[in-house]
């Protein structure tokens, strides 16, 4: 007997909105049947009284800064602030600090998560030659990555940058890519860094250096003697999408995905009047390719979205622009956002479940999740979609304590459950450390 039903859960199912019973046992979705009908009671009931019901949200590209950089944020506020969002599965990159490398590092961070984690949670192995590729992927990462292209601390070259995706295909893993050309954004930063108004940063790091990056490292792929599963992050360009679409063309398995992150669907130039140094990411806020993103991202070209989650406190972000450090707080918006461009008719339903729950759990190997089917995971989203509000910091739950979509409508969940327990009824429900590490398809016992 089930112990916990959702009656009259709206799930769409078969390309239509359909009311349905859904009957959860240990966590797992053991029913899916027309509301009303074909369902045993259980020892709970909660009445979804049609609200529309999706599968929990997986966020493939967070940055929760734990351990080492936890004034930032760290694994329960950034648990709480993904699951208030409607996300109930987050992988974590590996920049933090230590960056995760080898098995000490990976296993500090694994600790802190399993303490305090209020979500399921996957954590990706660092892409750099001084990482213990083997060694990480028998501990489960779930990937490798976000390998930068661009300068910074783990960038690679691209000799390196060809043995790192020979060693990842040799494991059979995916190689997530930052790509940005490294040479060409340096190029860029030192012509320009005697200007200092934060609109000066999208200059530094123009188109081009995104499109050479992509084409670089999609060439690479099909020049490697054993295939690699390539995940462009972040796709910010109309070059990019370009590029994308170009390579995809034809192919029945393009063998690579890519993401956009919301702060370039819903954000563009004219935000750094508004932002100043708030609004510094990598890649930067562009001009004229917001459209082109979301064509891509309709269209498949572009395959899911990533909040690339990357908390800074304020007193960081007040810096000037080339010192203050790069990144926006977006997990807990990202969902909201997108259910309010779907009332707008910028994309359909279907296509943001697909972005936001199925394909990242295809993508990265999480078998039981992203559906609302019979032996899934019971992660399910109960939303009101008549409830739009305004988006204001004070109700957010990261510890950056600002976001760059003030004042921006979102749709927020009524209902988070995740693996059939309520995570988020309207306050933080979830229990400090109930999250589950989702061992990635190399792990090996002991």
């Amino acid at each position: 007997m089930p112990d916990l039903i959702i009656k009259d859960a709206k799930v769409l199912l078969n390309g239509s909105l359909q009311h349905v019973d859904i009957a959860i046992k240990d966590g797992r979705i053991v029913k899916v049947a027309k509301a009303g009908g074909g369902v045993s009671s259980g020892a709970e009931v909660i009445n979804a009284r049609g609200a529309l019901t999706l599968p929990g949200v997986i966020d493939a590209h967070v940055h929760f800064r734990d351990p080492g950089l936890t004034h930032k944020e760290d694994w329960y506020t950034g648990s709480c602030a993904a699951a208030a969002g409607g996300v109930t599965t987050v992988i974590d990159q590996p920049n933090t600090a230590p960056p995760t490398l080898d098995k000490k590092s990976f296993n500090l961070k694994l600790k802190s998560a399993k303490r305090k984690s209020i979500i399921d949670f996957g954590i990706n192995g660092g892409g750099v030659p001084s990482a213990n590729l083997e060694e990480l992927w028998s501990l489960g990462v779930t990937a490798f990555g976000e390998i930068f292209m661009a300068d910074g601390d783990l960038s690679v070259s691209e000799s390196e940058l060809a043995d790192l995706l020979k060693s990842i295909a040799e494991l059979g893993g995916v190689a997530s890519i930052h790509a940005e050309n490294g040479e060409l954004c340096s190029h860029f930063t030192e012509e320009l860094r005697r200007i200092r108004r934060p609109e000066i940063y999208s200059r530094a790091r123009p188109n081009i250096c995104e499109a050479i990056a992509v084409e670089r490292v999609l060439e690479m792929q099909e020049e490697l003697p054993i295939p690699v599963r390539i995940h462009i992050c972040h796709l910010s360009t109309r070059e990019g999408v370009g590029v994308v679409r170009r390579m995809k063309y034809g192919k029945k398995e393009a063998g690579f995905t890519c993401e956009v992150a919301p702060h370039h669907l819903f954000l563009d130039h004219k935000d750094w009047a508004r932002l100043g140094t708030f609004g510094k990411m990598n890649p930067p806020l562009r001009k004229r390719c917001m459209q082109h993103l979301w064509n891509g991202l309709n269209d498949g070209t572009i395959d899911i979205i990533a909040s690339d989650h990357a908390p800074h406190t304020d007193d960081e972000k007040r810096a000037d622009i080339w010192d203050a450090p790069a990144g926006v707080p977006g997990v807990e918006t990202m969902l909201p956002l997108m259910l309010n461009a779907v009332k707008q008719n910028l994309i359909p339903l279907a296509r943001v479940i697909e972005a936001m729950s199925a394909k990242p759990a295809q993508i990265f190997g999480l078998d039981d999740k992203g559906q609302i089917r019979e032996g899934y995971d019971a992660d399910l989203v109960l939303v009101d979609t008549s409830n739009i509000r305004e988006i204001t910091v004070d109700q957010l739950h990261s510890k950056a304590g600002w976001t760059p979509f003030e004042g921006r409508k979102g749709i927020f969940p009524e209902l988070v459950l995740s693996r059939g327990e309520v995570v988020y009824d309207g306050e933080i429900a979830g229990k400090k450390g109930r999250g589950k590490f989702l061992r990635g398809k190399g792990y090996v016992e002991g």
